[in-house]
């Protein structure tokens, strides 16, 4: 579970962020950011909250000052992606939910879709198509099955985005 307003930790003191251990506080970064929430050693650790100056916005898990566990990220354009982090990029189980209204549900690795996942458009000449299969670095690879909206369904082998083999 996330949280962003209970912390157990006792609130930092002095002004030297880089001396905060185990304490709660807040810090306001020089390009606009702010970090509210659990620090260890000088760094972001613990639940806390990020917002950036872009309009961006982290709700989560911090480890080593960076974005690793479970976490909300809200983009200015509209964009959503709501799961796992690691050392500041998706990896592991999320939903991102796109502006467009495109959505993938499934595996991360390294901020690319990667392993099993369901990817549905939501517009464009896509709209209402959707794939579920095996992803590899942010592309259709592997066993899959892409249905379009009017119901036709082709299943077989992707590779780097293309559909490649029937079954």
């Amino acid at each position: 579970m996330v949280c962003n307003t209970v912390h157990a930790l006792p609130k930092c003191k002095g002004t030297n962020q880089f001396k905060w251990h185990n304490c709660s506080g807040t810090e306001k970064l020089q390009n606009g950011a702010k970090y509210e929430g659990e620090y260890q050693n000088g760094e972001f650790n613990g639940q806390g909250t990020g917002t950036f100056a872009s309009g961006e916005k982290y709700i989560g898990e911090f480890k080593d000052g960076k974005r690793h566990g479970q976490g909300i990220n809200t983009f200015a354009s509209g964009e959503k992606y709501i799961g796992e982090w690691k050392d500041g990029e998706r990896h592991g189980q999320g939903i991102n939910t796109y502006a467009s209204g495109d959505k993938y549900v499934g595996e991360y690795k390294d901020d690319k879709h990667h392993g099993q996942g369901t990817y549905t458009w939501g517009s464009g000449s896509n709209a209402g198509d959707k794939h579920v299969g095996e992803y590899k670095d942010g592309k259709r690879h592997g066993q899959g099955t892409y249905t379009w909206a009017d119901g036709t369904v082709e299943k077989g082998i992707f590779e780097n985005d293309e559909f490649v083999e029937p079954n």
